[in-house]
């Protein structure tokens, strides 16, 4: 009679742990699934949010890019006076400036992006520098002749960082 009983109580309790482990793994898995999807809802809502954010850094990089290209600088900041060091110093401080201006925007774009809008800045300083230390710079405006004189033998160093940042905002789309 002893063994007729552990058998009845096997009987009821085996379905029901089954039943128990089945739900156990279903709950836990309709969990797991919802916790995917709130977070996919919830990515997907800042990305909405961002992507202004994001083309308006995009812009904002483009119209500094713009500003420190050789040609365009040298036309909107005239020597103050004849003196080629006081003139190099305002054109880079210029550029140091616009950059301090826009270094928020580091976070919208990415890494390689902004590695390259550093380098065209950096790269644009170091032709205003070499350009200065020419024998024949001997003035201001013998600096500027020598520089737009580089600008038309080879591209501008922020054309290559606008050329990525068309390219990267092309990617978003």
């Amino acid at each position: 009679m002893e063994i007729e009983r552990i058998i009845d109580l096997f009987s009821y309790t085996i379905p029901s742990l089954i039943t128990g482990l089945i739900a156990y793994y279903f709950f836990r898995e309709h969990t797991k699934n919802e916790d995917g999807r709130r977070r996919f809802l919830l990515k997907k809502d800042m990305q909405v949010k961002a992507l202004p954010l994001r083309l308006q850094a995009y812009e904002r990089m483009t119209i500094f890019l713009e500003r420190i290209s050789p040609s365009k600088i040298l036309l909107r900041i005239s020597p103050k006076s004849s003196n080629k060091e006081s003139y190099e110093l305002l054109l880079i401080q210029t550029i140091e400036q616009e950059f301090e201006h826009n270094l928020s925007q580091q976070i919208y774009v990415s890494d390689k992006c902004w590695s390259i809008i550093a380098t065209a800045k950096n790269a644009t300083i170091q032709l205003i520098r070499k350009a200065s230390l020419l024998e024949k710079t001997n003035s201001a405006d013998k600096l500027r002749e020598v520089i737009l004189t580089e600008m038309m033998e080879r591209r501008a160093p922020s054309d290559v960082a606008l050329a990525f940042i068309k390219d990267e905002v092309s990617a978003i789309w």
